[in-house]
Parts: structure tokens; sequence; C-alpha cells
């Protein structure tokens, strides 16, 4: 809900940043691995209780998100890159659920196990809308250039971003804020089922 606005803020220093480190010879695939590799580390200090470092670690890897994008507009996009972007990006999304269940497996077991469930629906109705859109030729920037058709919803990644950022100053609130969240994405799945059946339903051109 919020990402088509965060954009229009965030892409142009990014796409300053990430030209100036594609002249340095970065590559974008590169930067989404740096990325990844600092959302995990960042789950490995939440599972220990270090979720104030977790947390520096973890908006840094979704700077690095940001960033992967810059740099491929500067240099060359190619479908790999969006497909290793969107793989990491799950990759993140589910680790640092997971890293509060293991933290804290007593209390976050089932409020984790929910929240992921929804992830997984809330991911599958996002990239099944992505797939039926690429074969029908839909376009869609409001959530900048992507590499694959990114739908909105209640919840996108600024949203996911907010809420993990909550995770971490209030790690005692992981179960409360995550069936919370859990329900949104459920929402959200299901507000994009029936948003596909309206444009899916008709015949194609």
């Amino acid at each position: 809900m919020l990402d088509s606005a965060a954009r229009k803020l965030i892409d142009p220093p990014l796409n300053a940043i990430g030209a100036s480190l594609a002249a340095r010879g970065m590559t974008a695939d590169g930067v989404t691995l740096i990325g990844l590799g600092m959302g995990l580390m960042a789950a490995v200090l939440i599972m220990v209780g270090w979720t104030w470092a977790a947390l520096v670690l973890l908006l840094a890897s979704r700077i690095a998100d940001g960033l992967d994008g810059a740099v491929a507009r500067a240099t060359r996009k190619t479908d790999f890159g969006g497909y290793l972007d969107i793989a990491c990006d799950f990759l993140f999304y589910g680790a640092i659920p997971f890293a509060f269940v293991v933290m804290d497996p007593e209390t976050n077991a089932v409020a984790g196990a929910y929240l992921l469930t929804s992830f997984y629906f809330n991911g599958t109705s996002f990239l099944g809308y992505a797939i039926l859109a690429e074969k029908r030729g839909i376009e869609t920037s409001a959530q900048g250039v992507k590499s694959l058709y990114y739908s909105n919803g209640l919840l996108e990644g600024t949203e996911t971003i907010v809420f993990f950022v909550l995770l971490c100053l209030f790690p005692a609130s992981f179960a409360t804020l995550a069936w919370i969240f859990g329900t949104l994405c459920f929402a959200t799945a299901t507000l994009r089922l029936i948003a596909a059946r309206r444009v899916f339903t008709t015949k194609e051109d």
C-alpha cells in the first residue's frame, strides 16, 4: 500500500548511489547477495537475542535490496537478476520470523507458524499474479521498475520492513504483532485473488 509513495522518495538517491557503484564495477547480482548475507546475519543475531544489533543489519540489507535494482538500471537488467532478487527476498522474509521462533520457541512458535503460513499464501498469490500479468502483457511501474509485475495490496515491501523493525524494537511483542500482521497478509492475498478473478477471467485479446 505504501510502496508507490516510498519509491518516489527513495528512488532518486538510490539511483544516484547505484550509478556510482556500477561505475566502480559492482554488479547488481553482487549487491543482491550482499543484501541477503546481511539479512541472514540479522536473523542469526535475532536468534541469540541481539535484536538491536540485528536491526542495523536488517536495515542495511533492505538498502542493498533497493540498490541492486539501481545498479541494474545503470548497467544492464537481466531476467536472472530479477529472479535472484525475488528468491533472496523471500528467503529473507522467511528467515526473520523463523529467527524469532528460535529465539523463544515456547512463546513464539505458534504465532510464527501462523505468520509464515500467511507469507506462503501471500507470496504465492503475488507470484501467480505476476506470471499471468506477464502472459497478458500487463505492466506497471507503480512500485518501481521491476523484472516482474508487482501487484499492490494492503501489505507490500514497505509495510513488511516496518513490521520487522517493530519486531526488533519490541521482541517481547512478537506473538501479538505476528498474529496481527499474519491476518493482514491473509487479507492481502484474498483481495489479490479477488482482483485476479476480475482481471484474468476475461477473454484474452
